[in-house]
C-alpha cells in the first residue's frame, strides 16, 4: 500500500541553516499494516509524514501509494487518498460548522466521484453519519447540529478520526494524535484508533512518544533518529520486547542514548 524508497529532504540548503531531515529512508507497508514511529524531537518522524502527505517534494527518491506514484503530486490531490490527524486537536476541523456539517465536507471531500463535491448529504446520509457517531460513544449523535468549537479536545479529536476514516482512506496518518489530551481522554481516542483501524482494516503509520504504547499498539514499531530509520521491529520479536529492550536497541543502532525525556518519562 506505501513504498517509499531512498527519499531524502534537506531545508535550507547551502546554508547555515541547512538541516538533512531525511536521509535516505527506505519504508514498504503492506495493506493492513499498523506501523507506530518513535524518536526523539528532530528525528524526522513529522517531516516523513509531511513527505507522504505531498507538503513538499522531496530532493530524490519516490513515494507511490496503492500502486500509484506521487512523488510529484500536489498535496490536495494525496489528501483524497490520506486522512492525517495531528497533535493539536483545533486541526483538522471547521469550529465554526456544525458537527453534521463537517462530516458532510468530510465525505464528500474523499468523495471517489470527480463531482462529489457537486453532490447532495441526503437522509440516508444523514443517519449513517449518526451511526458512526454512536460507535464513539460520546454522545455526539445527539448533537449533530451543534458547532464543532464547543465540543472537547477529546471529542474533537475522535470526531476528525472519524472524518479521516469515514470512507476509508488509502494510507492513515496519526500524528501524536493523543498527545494533547489528558490521560483519560488519550486513553478513549487509542482504544477508539484501534477499533476503527482493525475494523477498516486500514494501512496506518502512528507517531507516539509513548514506548509502551509503540510496542503495543499496531504490527510494526520503527525508531527514527537524524532523518533515518534506526530500528525497524515486527512479528514475534516484536512481540517479547520490553520498553528498556527498546531503548537499548536505540543505543545500539545510533550510538548513544535516547535523550528524549518527553518518551522516557511517558
Amino acid at each position: 500500500m506505501l513504498d517509499i524508497k531512498d527519499i531524502s529532504k534537506t531545508f535550507n540548503p547551502g546554508t547555515v541553516n541547512e538541516k538533512k531531515a531525511l536521509d535516505r529512508v527506505s519504508l514498504h507497508l503492506e495493506k493492513g499494516e499498523f506501523v507506530t514511529i518513535v524518536g526523539s524531537n528532530g528525528a524526522g518522524k513529522s517531516t516523513l509524514f509531511n513527505a507522504i502527505a505531498g507538503v513538499f517534494y522531496v530532493d530524490e527518491g519516490s513515494i507511490s501509494l496503492g500502486g500509484e506514484d506521487v512523488t510529484f503530486q500536489p498535496e490536495h490531490r494525496r489528501s483524497r487518498e490520506l486522512g492525517r490527524l495531528f497533535q493539536d486537536p483545533m486541526r483538522g476541523t471547521a469550529p465554526h460548522m456544525t458537527i453534521e456539517e463537517n462530516l458532510s465536507l468530510a465525505f464528500l471531500r474523499a468523495g471517489r466521484p470527480r463531482n462529489a463535491f457537486f453532490s447532495r448529504i441526503g437522509k440516508e446520509d444523514k443517519a449513517a453519519f449518526r451511526e458512526q457517531l454512536a460507535r464513539l460513544g460520546m454522545g455526539l449523535e445527539d448533537r449533530m447540529k451543534q458547532p464543532v468549537g464547543l465540543l472537547s479536545g477529546g471529542q474533537r479529536q475522535a470526531l476528525t478520526l472519524l472524518m479521516a476514516t469515514m470512507v476509508p482512506p488509502k494510507l492513515l496518518l496519526l500524528d501524536e494524535h493523543t498527545a494533547a489530551l489528558d490521560p483519560a481522554t488519550a486513553e478513549k481516542v487509542l482504544s477508539l484508533t484501534q477499533e476503527i483501524v482493525e475494523k477498516g482494516e486500514l494501512t496506518c503509520l502512528m507517531i507516539t512518544h509513548n514506548l509502551k504504547n509503540a510496542l503495543e499498539l499496531g504490527t510494526r514499531t520503527l525508531m527514527m533518529d537524524s532523518g533515518r530509520i534506526v530500528l525497524d521491529v515486527g512479528g514475534e520479536e516484536r512481540k517479547g520486547l520490553t520498553v528498556e529492550d527498546l531503548l537499548s536497541r536505540f543505543r545500539a543502532g545510533v550510538g548513544e542514548d535516547l535523550d528524549n525525556d518527553r518518551i522516557l518519562l511517558s
